[in-house]
């Protein structure tokens, strides 16, 4: 569909604008999610991510934000963010001796040696859960608008027809 035909033309102070943005808002986003030393942050920054993408998808177009952002690729990151979710719960069931308790890891997991038992807690929360969590809403949100962009230019080809 040409750009006559979708009733807006490109606007070079809008892309230069957005093109200045993202990075920023990206940062921004990875900052919210790992960056805090706490958790909590890993649904606000995946959301943060996630309109990062929307706003280059928004200003470029639905088929440069597929080369940017490839189905495969969204896809891996919703696999490797529910991996790293369930990854640290596991972590903790394994070496907690079934317990499934956050707090009361054991010490000789690797990671104590060089943290000790609260920096290794630390690492399994605020950055594995945290970090799992804000992919995978990253991911998701980012493929639903994608999917419903699709659809708006399916319906927009089906009309003029």
């Amino acid at each position: 569909m040409t750009q006559e035909k979708r009733g807006y033309k490109r606007d070079v102070v809008i892309e230069v604008t957005a093109s200045l943005m993202v990075p920023l808002i990206l940062l921004f986003g990875l900052y919210v999610m790992m960056g805090t030393g706490g958790t909590g942050g890993g649904f606000q920054g995946g959301t943060i991510l996630a309109t990062g993408f929307i706003l280059y998808i928004t200003v470029f177009g639905v088929a440069k934000g597929r080369e940017k952002m490839p189905e495969s690729v969204n896809a891996f990151f919703k696999s490797f963010g529910l991996f790293l979710y369930n990854g640290a719960g596991w972590l903790c069931i394994l070496f907690s001796l079934a317990t499934a308790q956050w707090l009361n890891m054991p010490a000789f997991w690797p990671v104590t040696e060089f943290t000790g038992v609260a920096g290794a807690r630390s690492f399994l929360i605020a950055y594995m859960v945290s970090v799992g969590i804000g992919l995978t809403v990253m991911a998701a949100f980012v493929s639903q608008y994608f999917d419903l962009a699709w659809k708006e230019d399916d319906e927009m080809e089906g009309d003029e027809g």
